[in-house]
């Protein structure tokens, strides 16, 4: 019953949000009394917690299998993103800015975990695109990691890309467009060209 909760409630913080759902909202859904909840989460902080954890198992989990295929540098990025927007449905808000500003012990905790993940995949890709001179031998790889991550993160800041005027799903297009100019030979940017119109990106 514990996986099932879970479940059901990591699906409905998507799709509805974390402050809006209730424990009365997830009780209804999966036909329970909230008190079958309470027998496996003491509170909503609790819930919430083990649904970001679920949450960043499944994405890393997913992330893993990727690189493993070992794909086009380039096109991993893309390809990682869809996989990201395929898990996270309604991505209008990203669930890192809910849980910062509702949840901030449950965004400390993950911010550290995300960066160990995306910063080891992150090495990876760089090495293998400078290797297959995709990207320019030159870049310093682990500043160009890092600065990744930090504009990634940078971009989910609703104060500097307010909804209203950028859709999330769209803004991390761009962004990973922006990221590759930066480092891609000409041969790189042939494949990004490639990649952006064959997806209608």
């Amino acid at each position: 019953m514990r996986e099932t909760i879970l479940i059901k409630a990591t699906e409905m913080f998507i799709s509805l949000g974390f402050k809006s759902v209730t424990m009365d909202d997830i009780a209804a859904q999966l036909g329970i009394s909230k008190k079958t909840i309470y027998q496996h989460f003491a509170n909503k902080n609790d819930l919430v917690e083990a649904t970001a954890m679920h949450l960043f198992e499944t994405i890393s989990a997913g992330i893993d299998a990727i690189c493993k295929e070992e794909k086009n540098p380039v096109e991993e990025f893309f390809i990682i993103r869809q996989f990201l927007s395929r898990i996270l449905k309604n991505d209008t808000v990203s669930p890192d800015f809910q849980f910062q500003k509702y949840f901030p012990k449950v965004f400390t905790l993950l911010r550290t975990m995300q960066f160990e993940k995306l910063h080891g995949s992150m090495l990876d890709n760089l090495r293998r695109g400078v290797k297959e001179g995709l990207y320019r031998s030159d870049i310093d790889i682990e500043f160009t990691a890092r600065i990744y991550f930090t504009g990634l993160t940078g971009i989910k800041n609703t104060d500097i890309f307010p909804t209203q005027m950028f859709a999330y799903s769209k803004i991390t297009i761009q962004f990973i467009e922006y990221h590759l100019r930066a480092i891609v030979t000409d041969k790189g940017l042939s494949v990004l060209t490639k990649t952006i119109a064959e997806n209608n990106f």
